[in-house]
């Protein structure tokens, strides 16, 4: 759970970014939120939430 929070989180500081700063219109960005929101209810969705998981373990992973 805490892991897709700060995945929302950061996406939607991007969105924001993108919004403020490259002239993504509002429109556009509500397109995206909603196919996130449908892609999220079809068969696919734990393949990306494993992918994402592995993505945040690999960067968790990651010794400075």
């Amino acid at each position: 759970m805490i892991l897709s929070m700060s995945g929302v989180v950061l996406l939607g500081i991007i969105v924001f970014l993108f919004f403020r700063k490259d002239g993504l219109k509002a429109s556009h960005a509500m397109v995206c939120a909603l196919f996130g929101f449908y892609l999220a209810g079809t068969a696919i969705a734990p393949s990306i939430t494993a992918g994402g998981a592995s993505l945040a373990g690999l960067i968790g992973g990651i010794k400075f």
